[in-house]
């Protein structure tokens, strides 16, 4: 049987769904839809992962969505395409684009094990709305400061169209999927248990995008999207978010651009995933004291909204945008532990992680990244609570025993953690300079 393929991965959604409009628009055989279980990334996992219990949720109602029509895989990508191109004569595999390091180490293997057996990969944009070098300099080369990224981000947004691309919506585009039936496997099969961490719903209300501007740094106020998971996962279409971010908040619609500008970093400097982005912030000799690092994980540094910060991510797997500036300012710039750790930490526990986000963030706290805060910028962890959570409500939800003698002293000191970490940092700033 000749059938062309669309693979299913960080799209989980048939609504303005670029790559499976293109594989039911573009296509002269039927479409066998395929979401890959892939053990290479499920490995090591643990067995409770929310985020394997979300993906697997949205493969349901995708299954039911396409009437039992979507292959659902479990192996490695090479070894289930092998299977495929031995049951079926593949002309074309569609799928949408992944910027990270290993996914396009993935892709590249997969396409040429397609193209040996006489097929063809084809990769769309459907993650971002602006990808690589899109959003360029005059010179062609990639914005590595945010501001001028975002003026010319924007500029090219008004010629551009957001139209939803109309994957499903006509009964000749659902006759396009190839009529074969498949079993969904359980999540047990796949090696997985169902984990009981709630998820954010994939809409909000306009209200409160509109008062974004307003509650967004207040942790206490239910003031932010937590739209990540579904960007993450492709649940929902960023072209849809931009075209509502645009009409009711510029600075929501702000951090939809920082999205794509992490995106772009990661796509044009995949070093970045691996060291700093600046060179001369790679000799900083961290301190990494493994007990400080143990009492930062658990919430129990003494310093309440860093603590309030870090339970509420180990118990939800959510950690407001705020306290996450907060708290890896404080592991990399009040301890000098190295901001790696608390990226893979982070990454760990985070059910909206995404590589390209995480790591930009992480290395602006550091003062390492490319739109960076400067290295003599660190925040005061006792201040950021009196500005943005002085009636202590965030603080006394998560860290119920502050106040009491049950709760600990701070680790450091902050007026000799603040002159340590400048003295660091500026020692082998200038050490770097001179190699």
């Amino acid at each position: 049987m000749k059938i062309s393929v669309f693979w299913f991965r960080r799209d989980l959604r048939t609504k303005d769904n670029a790559g499976l409009f293109h594989a039911l628009t573009s296509s002269q055989n039927p479409v066998l839809p395929l979401f890959i279980f892939d053990k290479d990334i499920l490995t090591g996992l643990p067995k409770h992962d929310a985020r394997v219990t979300f993906i697997y949720d949205a493969i349901e109602t995708l299954h039911r969505e396409l009437k039992g029509q979507l292959k659902v895989a479990i192996g490695t990508p090479s070894s289930v395409f092998k299977q495929l191109a031995s049951e079926y004569e593949i002309e074309t595999v569609y799928t949408n684009t992944d910027y990270e390091p290993k996914a396009i180490e993935r892709d590249d293997t997969i396409a040429a094990l397609l193209e040996s057996k006489g097929a063809e990969l084809k990769q769309f944009k459907d993650h971002v709305i602006f990808e690589k070098l899109e959003i360029c300099k005059k010179d062609g080369s990639p914005y590595t400061v945010f501001t001028p990224y975002k003026k010319r981000w924007l500029a090219e947004m008004q010629k551009q169209s957001l139209a939803p691309a109309k994957s499903f919506s006509s009964r000749k585009h659902l006759n396009k999927i190839a009529s074969l039936q498949f079993p969904l496997p359980t999540l047990e099969s796949i090696g997985f248990t169902r984990s009981d961490l709630a998820i954010p719903p994939p809409s909000v209300p306009r209200k409160l995008i509109k008062g974004y501007e307003q509650t967004r740094d207040y942790p206490a106020l239910n003031g932010t999207s937590r739209l990540g998971i579904h960007f993450r996962f492709g649940t929902i279409s960023i072209r849809e978010k931009v075209r509502g971010a645009s009409e009711l908040s510029s600075v929501y619609l702000s951090e939809l651009i920082w999205r794509d500008f992490y995106s772009q970093i990661l796509a044009n400097f995949p070093h970045v995933a691996k060291e700093a982005f600046r060179a001369k912030y790679r000799n900083i000799p961290w301190k990494n004291d493994k007990e400080e690092f143990r009492l930062w994980c658990e919430g129990t540094t003494g310093y309440p909204l860093v603590d309030a910060g870090m339970r509420e991510l180990n118990q939800t797997g959510h950690m407001h945008n705020r306290v996450r500036m907060v708290t890896a300012s404080f592991l990399t710039k009040h301890l000098l532990i190295d901001w790696r750790w608390g990226e893979a930490y982070f990454a760990s526990k985070l059910l909206d992680f995404d590589l390209a986000s995480n790591n930009g963030g992480w290395q602006w706290a550091a003062g390492c990244g490319t739109d960076a805060a400067p290295y003599f910028r660190i925040f005061n962890p006792a201040l950021q609570l009196k500005r943005f959570d002085k009636e202590k409500i965030y603080v006394k939800k998560w860290v119920p025993e502050h106040g009491t003698d049950s709760y600990p002293a701070p680790i450091v000191d902050h007026p000799f953690a603040r002159q340590r970490c400048l003295e660091v940092y500026k020692t082998a700033i200038n050490l770097s300079d001179d190699l």
